[in-house]
């Protein structure tokens, strides 16, 4: 639009402006205005841009384009997001994971906790488990016993500082023989108590694979798992479990979590 042979009578419902007594723009940051007053989601002053919506509805706050339309950046204000090559702008990754020669003690048809991180890894005839029913015990407690000692659990643990939400699970497993196993894998939230023997307690589904029908050494699996509860909250510890239906192989796993902070 141009205001070349226009009157102001048909064009001030077109012009920007603020409510400062013909002042102008200063100190103070107000809302920028159309002609006839309808407010926009802009304030300005000398200093500051505030970018502000009228609606709580689904269009973002603040979009960034290519010039072919494809979205670089967005404030999403309804969703409390801000995305930028539409992935969340504080998207992280956490591991678990362990090698064939370590989990060779593990037990047919038990939730065996792998190792987080590469700081603490587990220990050869280590047989901690999480039971055997579908899904991982939703509670540990420890003892002066072997597998059972906090010295063995606290190595598998991930304890999470603020509140997360999970966006995806991705694991890669191999076996070590000709043989494999009918395999699955589990994320789980605990409450950590300090101080008790009742160490983990209101176990919490956090996602889950398929089971895998693992050939044996010759190939290499892949799994994307399903989320079953996003959000975990502060102060949680997160685990990841593997049990197999029968010990023909023993397994290097790779468990790839990735996560916002909410």
């Amino acid at each position: 639009m141009s205001l070349t042979g226009k009157t102001l009578k048909g064009s001030y419902k077109d012009i920007l402006q603020m409510d400062n007594s013909n002042s102008g723009v200063d100190t103070t940051t107000r809302v920028i205005k159309d002609g006839e007053g309808t407010s926009s989601a802009l304030r300005l002053s000398d200093d500051e841009v505030l970018i502000q919506p009228q609606n709580d509805d689904t269009s973002a706050a603040f979009s960034v384009l290519k010039q072919g339309s494809t979205e670089l950046f967005k404030v999403d204000g309804a969703n409390s997001k801000v995305l930028a090559l539409e992935n969340y702008v504080n998207t992280q990754y956490a591991h678990f994971g362990i090698a064939n020669d370590v989990s060779d003690a593990w037990l047919a048809d038990n939730h065996h906790p792998i190792p987080f991180g590469t700081t603490m890894g587990a220990v050869a005839n280590d047989q901690t488990t999480f039971g055997t029913s579908t899904d991982p015990a939703t509670s540990f407690t420890t003892a002066n016993s072997s597998d059972e000692r906090a010295s063995d659990i606290i190595r598998y643990c991930w304890y999470v500082f603020d509140a997360i939400n999970i966006d995806g699970v991705v694991a890669l497993e191999g076996a070590d023989a000709a043989t494999g196993d009918t395999t699955r894998m589990h994320l789980m939230s605990y409450d950590i108590t300090s101080g008790s023997t009742s160490c983990l307690t209101n176990g919490t589904l956090l996602a889950h694979n398929s089971d895998v029908t693992n050939a044996g050494s010759e190939q290499a699996y892949k799994t994307s798992f399903t989320v079953d509860s996003a959000t975990v909250a502060a102060g949680k510890v997160i685990l990841a479990f593997f049990r197999s239906d029968s010990v023909n192989s023993d397994y290097s796993l790779n468990i790839t979590v990735k996560y916002h902070l909410t």
